[in-house]
């Protein structure tokens, strides 16, 4: 049986929930289809060892409800998976959003029916159903990408992939492990594995900046001084860089004396925050000797922990400035290379060739393995949109539109897709910030177009090419004037192989591109076509 609603939201993530209970808010009918069988998202898979967020607890939170901000109570400075999925699964049962979430349900087909104006969706159940507006939620780190490396079906011992780990945990005790990656989920898995295995090799195709998270229990007096401010410090937020608050930098890296600097670092770097040295100077993520005093302060860092030089050099980046690659919080990282039971295999020198049914074998030697845990990362930003069979006017492609980089209006609509909305799409600040302020502006900002639309007996909107090529070139431009593009990071579709090499967040601020948002809608959203 084919199901009609107002608006069809994919995807119970964080985007999701928070959508569908602003659908409900303006009266309209919705259904979320969600591939998983619980709420959470990225939470919902990411399930392996160590898996952490990177903001604080305090900051990655829902604002919409002051309600839900005071009563719930995080129990650590930086959460981990299992707790933020208590968070979701709490918001979803506190205001009843899954009576209107299908699980268990992937959606494979979305096409637009123009002679009705209506989206048709199929999922991988069989199910269909109609909607005027959707509304992709699909996250920006939900596709997983596969290893490279052939020869895993010959592997007789165990795998995993840290995207979509065992819900019932992994035992490594006793185990020899070998582990393929070096991003966030490796850096953050390795310490914990390292703990449990009888011996674990780290194989390493690029080294990445990794700073101290300092992690720990939440003093309640923290909590309580937070919970008192909340409103204004949300506003500092909405208004901040990267949607957390920070004492913006006054000063040149170059045009501080050596010790000045060292010290500003060393200060920051006992935070434990991701922003804190990123934002010490005016001109680090725009001039590459200024951001290289702050490279080797890191590198000078992991020189101190690790002990063995030539492991520590093996650890250092050097191929990309400080902070073009998201860098990591981690706890123990580097003093992990310490262990005697742990090696690091630098495959730039040794690269991989297969796995084996005994393990992994480089140009060096062949490594035996009880299990193999993949940390290869995602296909950040696009790999969720593409994976669908998404079809505009015409039954135009959206994965063939995007063949040479995607194409967004404001990362939240897409011109030639009426009544398309994509939260944090590319071309939005999305993963350059606290996911949660981008996430909530962006469902904010289509709850209030949806009610425009209702308000004056329209029913369609859709960017037109020309606001879309203009805002393209801006993101494009912004990108080019820091030193982001230099890195082959998967900001840029650089870790997947025949992905198109273009930067695809908007580096220009979160209050920045809050306010063009505003403005837009303002302004009767300028750039879209609006029709009865």
């Amino acid at each position: 049986m084919r199901r009609e609603f107002d608006a069809i939201v994919v995807g119970a993530g964080i985007a999701g929930l928070y959508m569908l209970h602003r659908l409900r808010g303006l009266g309209l009918s919705a259904r979320v289809y969600e591939a998983g069988d619980g709420v959470g998202g990225t939470w919902y898979w990411n399930r392996y060892p160590g898996a952490r967020c990177d903001v604080e607890s305090l900051d990655y939170s829902y604002s919409f409800s002051p309600e839900l901000e005071q009563e719930w109570q995080w129990t650590e400075r930086f959460p981990a998976q299992p707790e933020i999925l208590r968070y979701l699964e709490h918001v979803a049962d506190r205001f009843d959003l899954r009576r209107d979430i299908t699980f268990g349900t992937k959606v494979t087909r979305a096409a637009y029916d123009e002679a009705a104006g209506r989206w048709e969706v199929r999922t991988a159940t069989g199910e269909e159903a109609s909607a005027r507006f959707l509304v992709m939620a699909t996250g920006c780190l939900s596709v997983s990408k596969r290893p490279e490396v052939p020869g895993l079906e010959r592997f007789r011992g165990a795998w995993y992939h840290t995207g979509h780990w065992p819900h019932e945990g992994v035992d490594f005790t006793g185990q020899r492990v070998g582990v393929i990656g070096t991003g966030s989920s490796g850096i953050q898995a390795i310490p914990v594995i390292a703990e449990q295995a009888a011996s674990l090799t780290v194989f390493q195709r690029t080294p990445n900046f990794s700073l101290p998270a300092h992690n720990g229990p939440l003093d309640p007096e923290t909590q309580r001084a937070r919970k008192a401010n909340y409103p204004e410090y949300r506003r500092r937020a909405r208004e901040s860089g990267f949607g957390i608050p920070v004492e913006p930098a006054t000063a040149s890296a170059l045009e501080t004396d050596e010790e000045a600097r060292r010290r500003a670092y060393e200060e920051r770097w006992r935070r434990g925050s991701l922003t804190a040295i990123l934002t010490a100077y005016t001109d680090l993520l725009v001039n590459r000797e200024a951001n290289e005093t702050a490279a080797e302060f890191v590198r000078g860092k992991i020189r101190e922990i690790v002990r063995d030089p030539e492991v520590a050099e093996t650890l250092s980046p050097r191929d990309h400035p400080f902070g073009t690659k998201r860098p990591c919080l981690d706890s123990g990282y580097y003093a992990t290379f310490n262990r005697d039971t742990v090696t690091l295999v630098d495959l730039r020198k040794t690269p991989l060739v297969e796995i084996t049914a005994d393990g992994v074998r480089t140009t060096g030697r062949e490594y035996a393995f009880d299990s193999i845990v993949f940390a290869t990362g995602f296909d950040a930003m696009t790999g969720a949109l593409t994976a669908i069979d998404i079809r505009g006017r015409g039954g135009v492609s959206l994965r063939e539109e995007w063949a040479q980089g995607p194409r967004t209006y404001l990362g939240l609509g897409v011109a030639g897709f009426p009544n398309l909305f994509t939260v944090t799409g590319p071309g939005s600040p999305s993963v350059l910030s606290n996911m949660m302020v981008s996430i909530e502006q962006h469902v904010d900002w289509i709850a209030g177009c949806l009610a425009y639309l209702r308000e004056r007996g329209l029913t369609a909107i859709e960017p037109t090419a020309e606001a879309q090529d203009a805002w393209v070139r801006h993101v494009r431009e912004v990108g080019d004037l820091t030193l982001y593009p230099m890195a082959d990071s998967w900001y840029m579709g650089a870790n997947v192989p025949g992905k198109p090499r273009v930067f695809m967040p908007y580096i220009g601020g979160v209050s920045t591109y809050r306010q063009i948002c505003d403005d837009i809608a303002a302004k009767d959203y300028t750039g879209f076509t609006l029709s009865a």
